[in-house]
This record gives structure tokens, sequence and C-alpha cells, in this order.
């Protein structure tokens, strides 16, 4: 193998291990940045129901996207933080966030909150996962109605397997069968 070729495959694979760490990286910080959302989000709704202040809570919500704004900037404004707190509020569960969070970005849990549904809230965040979609994918996905044609489906094959079952007791195919 001439020198040049080594040197090229050599420097090729530094590139390659450069690559994986960004990537690795990334991931990492996305899935710490969804976590630090979570909990946030669940910290507030902690507050605010447990101390009854629930008539109070928008103007406590406001006062602290303000304060929190001017230390760690827009991230922390007041939309953002009403999603950190349906964020806590629709995803209880911090086992099941903090899987999700290392394989779905704080984009994705966006689009998973516009559903009401929480059955499909559920398909689509598996589905991202398992499927390993973009932000895009699972938005397309979502509005093409994917998980309320995979439970007409789940209906149908369930209706044909009754049928089926009913139409193996009608007395003339038993005697056929016979």
């Amino acid at each position: 193998m001439k020198e040049v070729d080594k040197y090229k495959n050599l420097f090729d694979s530094i590139c390659s291990i450069i690559e994986q760490g960004k990537k690795q990286i990334a991931k990492n910080i996305n899935s710490t940045l969804t976590l630090t959302y979570w909990q946030i989000g669940k910290t507030i709704n902690d507050e605010i129901l447990q101390n009854k202040r629930a008539v109070y809570g928008k103007q406590i919500v406001k006062s602290i996207s303000d304060e929190l704004m001017l230390l760690y900037g827009n991230s922390f404004e007041l939309r953002n933080l009403r999603r950190m707190m349906q964020f806590a509020e629709l995803f209880q569960d911090f086992q099941i966030v903090s899987q999700l969070a290392t394989q779905l970005t704080w984009s994705h849990f966006i689009e998973l909150l516009l559903l009401k549904d929480s059955n499909a809230r559920f398909y689509y965040a598996q589905n991202a996962v398992e499927n390993k979609w973009s932000k895009l994918a699972l938005r397309k996905q979502i509005e093409r109605k994917s998980y309320e044609r995979s439970e007409i489906a789940d209906i149908k094959n369930e209706l044909s397997e009754n049928e089926l079952h009913h139409s193996l007791k009608h007395k003339y195919l038993l005697d056929f069968l016979v």
C-alpha cells in the first residue's frame, strides 16, 4: 500500500471518529436539555398546584419567565415555560421521559404536545424512536393521521377475524368440512 493511501485511510478514520463524537455530543445535549425542561415544568407545576396558587399561577409563571430570560435568554420565554409545564403534565413518568429523551429531541416533544389523545402521543413517540423519524417526519406522520389509520386497520382486522370465527360455525360450512 502506498504511503499516500495509508495517510488517506488514517485521515478518513480520524474524521470518522470526530464526526461520531460530534453526533454523540449533540445527542447528549438534546437529551439533557429535554430532561432539564421536563424538570422545570414539573417543578413549576408542583409548586403552583401544591400551594394551591392556580389563581396566581399565570402571574407567577410570567414573573419566573421574565427573570429566567434575563439570566438565561429567550429559551425561557413564557410560551416555552408553558410548554415545559405541559410536557411534565402530559409525560408524568420520568423513567419514560428519560428513555425517550435519549432518542427524541425537544422539537419532537413539542410536536407530541399538540396531540390531545395520550394513546396517539405514545404511538407517535414509540414510532418516532423505532423508525428514527426526524421532527419533520414525525409532523408528516401526524398530519397523515398515521395513528388513526392504524386504529382503523386494527378494528378491520378484528372484525375480519370475528367474521371468520362466526362463519366457521355456520351449519352448512361445517357439513362441507366434514
